[in-house]
């Protein structure tokens, strides 16, 4: 028997038995993290003492969730986001140098292939919702316009649902688009104003969230993915202040800098210059890119 084998189980010794027995993993950063997680773990289950009941219907949680996944649901990832983990993962991942813009998740419904378009297109294509207009620059940390910045933009209708989930409803990549930035970094379109909306909550997730008192609302954004050679892929949101829910957002998305101020405006003749029927709204967001190496504020 070797060394690391050794030792029975007790509950004061239960870290040490459980990790020694992977003093022989074939890979260190796995053993690493197998380490603190069953440390972790351990901590955990002796400072809430669970009964046995209690510990069974956590098994039973975990193993509702992982049923409820499928090529186009992923609930493990669902229970990540309300855990506040992936936007602790995405934050850890993402530190930015001062001034660069900040990150948030990418969110289940981004769909590749979208179309790129003329600047100032209108990327709502069923005519329904209220008209907006949406504009800024793409700047690096310097305050200089960036060129050939590429912008992938999508966002849900105004009844908080996105195209995929509405197939034969609304037209294919309806309110989606792609833009590429001239030598003045300046970027604009044209969209309707989105909608809070519920993640899924018919499952195991949603069961939790309800019974911890919560709701499962999303405040309204439009999401982002900005690209440019020599600098870091920014995946981000900008949000409606406004938004009722914009202060609890279900998965932890909302950071103060994503703020943008949405402006509601009565101008008739800058309505017919956009090709709108009356009062739109506006809004005009900066985003700054970090270079690829840039020293990390």
């Amino acid at each position: 028997m070797d060394a690391h084998e050794k030792g029975f189980f007790t509950e004061e010794n239960s870290v040490e038995v459980v990790t020694g027995r992977n003093k022989n993993a074939k890979d260190e950063r796995l053993k690493q993290i197998m380490e603190v997680v069953t440390r972790k773990l351990h901590e955990a289950v002796k400072e809430i003492e669970p009964t046995q009941e209690e510990w069974f219907q956590a098994v039973m949680f975990l193993t509702r969730t992982g049923q409820m996944c499928n090529e186009w649901r992923q609930e493990f990832i669902l229970l990540s986001d309300t855990l506040g983990v992936s936007m602790l993962v995405d934050a850890i991942n993402n530190r930015k140098p001062s001034g660069a813009s900040e990150s948030t998740v990418l969110g289940p419904f981004h769909v590749k292939g979208a179309p790129e378009l003329p600047m100032g297109a209108n990327i709502c294509l069923d005519q329904k919702g209220e008209d907006m207009v949406i504009g800024g620059r793409i700047l690096d940390t310097t305050g200089q316009p960036i060129k050939d910045a590429v912008l992938d933009v999508w966002q849900a209708n105004d009844e908080g649902f996105y195209d995929v989930q509405q197939q034969g409803i609304q037209p294919d990549f309806n309110l989606r688009g792609v833009f590429r930035t001239g030598a003045d970094g300046r970027y604009w379109f044209r969209a309707v104003k989105p909608k809070y909306y519920p993640i899924p909550n018919d499952g195991p997730v949603g069961q939790m969230l309800d019974h911890l008192g919560r709701h499962p609302n999303r405040p309204a954004h439009l999401h982002y993915i900005i690209k440019a050679d020599g600098f870091e892929t920014l995946i981000t949101h900008i949000f409606d202040p406004d938004d009722p829910y914009i202060n609890s957002d279900a998965v932890f998305g909302v950071k103060e800098s994503l703020l943008a101020k949405f402006r509601h405006t009565r101008d008739p003749d800058r309505a017919r210059t956009y090709e709108f029927d009356g009062d739109f709204w506006e809004v005009e967001h900066d985003f700054v890119l970090a270079r690829v190496g840039e020293k990390r504020g």
